[in-house]
């Protein structure tokens, strides 16, 4: 009598190798039917196709062993699905990052841009709508997003006086946490909730227009960064972004434009 699909049939029919399904066997993962006490020959039914399957998909997604696991092992299919999109969003994250890692790749190993000139500029102080945070480098995307939302709230459209910006410690950068202000310049800035009346310094700014998505900024910093050494003396203060166009204003990221000021004190007059 057949005992069931041998090793090499049920390979043939789920696209795992024999090496792959012995390793699943071990992990615990895909446990042959039966197998021969005598010979150690693994047989499997024609049922476990389906679950087969299932892990041949979910590997080829990255998903590790451990969350394949639980995925088999639950009947809840709320679990099931919350399982499977956390780690499409864990994919979606990374995706993001390679795309961003291939945009700045692009800039630097191509022709240097010269699209935006650096320009130095006298900025009145002045107080503005804000709210204030100590932030990790890795949480300013989600802490700006609820940010900005307060803001927005707070900051009826016919008192804004400007686009929105931020203001950015160097420890923001150099350890990974620092303070952080984001803004709206209003006629009247009031307190609400976490937003308050935040008075910005007059400074003199090196600035330079960064266009389009945030994947690549950083080039756009690093070069703002070496025409401040050739040019100026960097002051050790914080750097203020402007959102001139941005997310809020169009959904073409190509579109975006945000203007990078670096803190600078001038060698010789404009």
């Amino acid at each position: 009598m057949r005992r069931g699909l041998t090793i090499g049939e049920f390979a043939t029919l789920t696209h795992l190798s024999v090496r792959t399904l012995r390793r699943y066997h071990e992990a615990g993962l895909l446990e042959p039917e039966t197998v021969d006490p005598f010979t150690g020959y693994r047989y499997y039914a024609t049922e476990q196709i389906p679950a087969a399957q299932v892990i041949h998909r979910l590997r080829e997604l990255d998903v590790p062993l451990v969350e394949v696991k639980a995925i088999l092992a639950t009947n809840d299919p709320d679990r099931r699905s919350a399982l499977i999109a956390g780690h499409l969003r864990r994919l979606e994250e990374a995706l993001e990052r390679t795309r961003g890692a291939v945009a700045a790749l692009r800039r630097l190993l191509g022709p240097e841009d010269r699209e935006s000139p650096v320009e130095v500029r006298s900025v009145p102080g002045g107080a503005v709508a804000g709210v204030r945070g100590d932030v990790e480098l890795a949480r300013a995307g989600a802490w700006y997003d609820g940010a900005m939302a307060e803001l927005d709230a707070a900051c009826p459209v016919g008192e804004r006086t400007g686009p929105p910006g931020g203001q950015y410690a160097n420890e923001l950068f150099t350890g990974g946490v620092g303070a952080v202000v984001v803004y709206r310049p209003v006629r009247d800035p009031r307190p609400s909730g976490r937003v308050e009346v935040v008075d910005l310094p007059a400074a003199e700014f090196a600035v330079a227009v960064h266009r389009g998505p945030h994947d690549d900024i950083d080039v756009t910093y690093g070069r703002l960064g070496a025409w401040v050494v050739g040019h100026a003396l960097a002051v050790d203060g914080p750097v203020r972004e402007t959102y001139l166009v941005g997310p809020r204003d169009t959904d073409v990221p190509a579109d975006w434009r945000t203007e990078i000021g670096w803190p600078v004190f001038r060698l010789s007059p404009a």
